[in-house]
């Protein structure tokens, strides 16, 4: 018992001490750009979450951003935002000038949504984006863009390592969308650091077969590795299902309880590794909580506008990223763990600590998204 005690006292203070770890949707901006001739009109939703990073929207320090505060802020948005952007035409960069300034809501929040005009030296036909904000300070931040152009709608991620977008009237549209969403729904699951804990706590025990004194090593490698997946497939299947019918605007459900049973099931996924709550078919509890993982990232792909057909091929791609970004982990985790499930190592120094540090981090998530509270203020 006493090495428990001292693992839990281990892991709460490595929680307390790293780096404020956050919620299951990244951070994003909105771009829209519609082109016609030599004009181009845009809109920009930015979190305000993200703009009080850049220029501090809460100067008498009460913790609520009022819409009075975001209108005096509306010169200091305009001058941080804007000059983050540059839109070229036949080499010539075409000058933005900023618009009204007003609230929109997305399915993470309220975001501020900047108006603004460009004008080209000529009539576009190939439009440059090229596109800095957050970078510096936010690595994980993305950019979506939606542009229309010449009769066609073209969307791409904009992020760190890909700043700009070009495109040509006789570009053919869906090829790069449907490229650039299956890297997204990859990403997805590499940078959802929610998500792949939850998926962690799952294969931990995978190479395991539980008895009443404890664990003990599995010794069918090819039993292990169907559970394995049909786990994995089943909470695919259930994330694809419910982020497309939330993204089509079938199924709404506020963001906040949806984050916050996100974070509740990575508590019950770790429970279950240290306390035998289930342990027949995990692919029925993992099927019921990809459902829930799914709807966690729906608001993205709705927040873009697309027309049905383009927000179909666009949820195909993703859900398939996301997919293969879950195969990817698990053959590379799998193998290494098949190698050491017969060390005690591995049973009481990864399984058992992994398992309570998700815990903890599960708890932390769910504090913070259920009560709106940051609890690394308070330590």
């Amino acid at each position: 018992m006493r090495p428990l005690i001292r693992l839990a006292l281990l892991t709460t203070l490595l929680s307390a001490t790293a780096p404020p770890v956050w919620a299951h949707k990244p951070s994003d901006s909105y771009l829209q750009l519609t082109v016609a001739d030599d004009r181009i009109q845009g809109r920009w939703d930015v979190a305000l979450r993200d703009l009080h990073e850049l220029v501090g929207l809460d100067p008498d320090g009460d913790g609520q951003v009022t819409w009075g505060e975001v209108r005096d802020s509306h010169s200091a948005i305009v001058a941080s935002v804007l000059p983050q952007l540059t839109l070229s035409s036949a080499g010539e960069d075409c000058p933005l000038t900023a618009g009204t300034l007003r609230i929109a809501e997305h399915s993470d929040g309220p975001y501020a949504a900047l108006a603004f005009d460009g004008r080209c030296p000529a009539p576009v036909e190939q439009l440059g984006v090229h596109y800095a904000l957050l970078f510096d300070i936010d690595p994980s931040h993305r950019g979506l863009l939606r542009l229309e152009l010449g009769g066609r709608t073209y969307s791409t991620v904009l992020q760190p390592s890909a700043r700009q977008f070009a495109v040509r009237l006789e570009q053919p549209a869906l090829g790069p969308l449907f490229w650039t969403y299956l890297q997204q729904g990859a990403w997805h699951i590499w940078s959802g650091f929610d998500h792949l804990l939850f998926l962690l706590c799952l294969l931990l025990p995978a190479v395991l077969q539980r008895r009443r004194e404890g664990w003990i090593a599995a010794t069918d490698a090819r039993r292990a590795t169907l559970d394995l997946i049909a786990v994995i497939t089943a909470f695919t299947v259930a994330h694809a299902l419910s982020l497309s019918a939330a993204a089509l605007d079938w199924l709404q459900l506020p963001t906040r309880w949806v984050e916050s049973a996100v974070a509740a099931t990575i508590i019950f996924a770790a429970l279950n590794n240290l306390f035998p709550l289930v342990q027949q078919r995990l692919w029925m509890v993992a099927f019921f909580f990809g459902l829930i993982h799914g709807a966690g990232y729906a608001g993205v792909l709705a927040g873009l506008g697309f027309e049905p057909a383009t927000l179909a091929l666009t949820l195909l791609a993703f859900n398939l990223g996301v997919e293969g970004g879950q195969i990817l982990l698990a053959a590379c985790c799998l193998p290494l763990a098949w190698w050491a499930r017969h060390l005690a190592l591995y049973r009481h120094m990864v399984v058992v600590p992994g398992s309570v540090l998700a815990i903890l981090l599960g708890s932390w998530w769910l504090a913070q998204r259920l009560f709106h509270i940051r609890l690394e203020g308070f330590l």
